[in-house]
């Protein structure tokens, strides 16, 4: 038998490869676009930034260095000069795939960084695998702009797993309605009617603003937002304002807030401010054709009835007054009961009696409201309108 040359001998020692299999090899040598590995074989094995990873522009310099050891896959034995190329990143979507098919059967929560905005939702990568979270399902309501999640860790799980048309579908939106049903229950247990608590703006309307109590929003209807009048409540608050807020009624999981504390209600002191017989002064909020209701201070208006505005006849409450001047008159009539007060203006003219005929005239003079049949009308003067 012939001696074997040296060159046949290396060759014999050197392990034979195949495309598809997976080897171990150490970096000999890194450039920013290629990794150069020994991987037991008569060739080096190349490996390039594109076969590495599906990020574009990475400087293989900055992942890898010389001595290190990786596991690769062959992709071909010989590329036409004589080099075996490699991939590592085929070999890592391989392991990924059964990862992500673990996670799949298993209903596992991912958790990986968003790494691309799309028109029509999220992509993120885990272990080499592209997963496409929708925009419908990135979150329990509609978000046009998704671009504030670039960059942004975020917990999601697989909701569909098809490796063979490679379509690897995630959920986010699930995890946060669960969150929040568990979240909402927590509050619902801890809250009563009653209570004060504190709050964040989520959301203002024309008729209210709706409050985040950490865990199920509430409604402050704008009749609720002061015990006097607001006239908007864009005007009141804006988004991300923290409130503190009184839980007027909890029906079902609806929940209605109040700002209205009884410890500020102006009524409270009122049968003692607003004594018939005591002269106030106040402020003309607004007008009707039978009166002008008078704010004496916030959450507390009175009727100046048109037949009691001057000592002269009134034809329409617009003719001498006019929203915003300042008037001072004599209450003439309290209802604590119906929160209702009756202003007279004539009463503050009337002369002092000398005698009981005259008195009689003076009597006479001012005219008693019926404020039944006052605020009766103006509601359907209202209703009309």
């Amino acid at each position: 038998m012939s001696e074997l040359t040296f060159e046949q001998m290396l060759e014999e020692s050197l392990k034979t490869i195949h495309a598809g299999e997976v080897v171990e090899g150490t970096v000999i040598d890194v450039k920013p676009e290629e990794i150069v590995l020994n991987i037991g074989y008569k060739a080096d094995g190349i490996l390039t930034r594109n076969e590495y990873t599906n990020e574009a522009n990475v400087d293989l310099t900055t992942v890898a260095k010389v001595g290190d050891t990786m596991e690769v896959k062959i992709l071909k034995v010989n590329d036409g000069e004589g080099q075996v190329l490699l991939t590592y990143k085929r070999l890592a979507a391989d392991r990924g795939n059964k990862r992500i098919e673990e996670a799949f059967n298993n209903k596992e929560v991912l958790t990986a960084t968003v790494n691309q905005v799309l028109d029509g939702g999220l992509s993120v990568v885990v272990d080499e695998v592209r997963i496409f979270i929708p925009a419908s399902l990135v979150s329990d309501s509609y978000e046009k702009d998704l671009s504030k999640y670039a960059g942004q860790e975020i917990e999601f799980v697989v909701s569909e797993y098809n490796p063979k048309r490679r379509r690897y579908i995630g959920d986010r939106r699930q995890l946060i309605v669960a969150k929040k049903a568990e979240m909402q229950k927590e509050l619902f247990d801890k809250i009563k009617e009653g209570d004060i608590v504190e709050g964040t703006v989520k959301n203002v309307t024309d008729f209210g603003a709706f409050i985040d109590l950490g865990g199920a929003d509430g409604l402050l209807h704008i009749s609720e937002m002061s015990w006097g009048r607001v006239e908007h409540p864009k005007k009141v608050f804006k988004v991300g304002d923290t409130v503190n807020v009184l839980i007027k009624e909890i029906t079902g999981s609806k929940i209605a807030l109040s700002l209205k504390f009884d410890d500020a209600n102006p009524w409270k002191d009122a049968a003692e401010k607003y004594a018939v017989g005591a002269e106030v002064t106040g402020t003309v909020a607004r007008m009707t054709d039978f009166g002008a209701f008078v704010e004496l201070e916030p959450g507390v208006d009175a009727l100046l009835h048109v037949s009691q505005i001057a000592k002269e006849h009134v034809e329409k409450p617009a003719d001498v007054l006019k929203i915003g001047d300042e008037v001072t008159a004599k209450v003439v009539d309290f209802n604590e009961a119906d929160k209702k007060i009756s202003l007279s203006i004539k009463a503050m003219f009337a002369p002092e009696p000398v005698e009981e005929a005259a008195q009689e005239d003076v009597d006479a003079d001012v005219v008693p409201v019926d404020i039944e049949a006052v605020i009766a009308a103006e509601a359907e003067e209202e209703t009309e309108a």
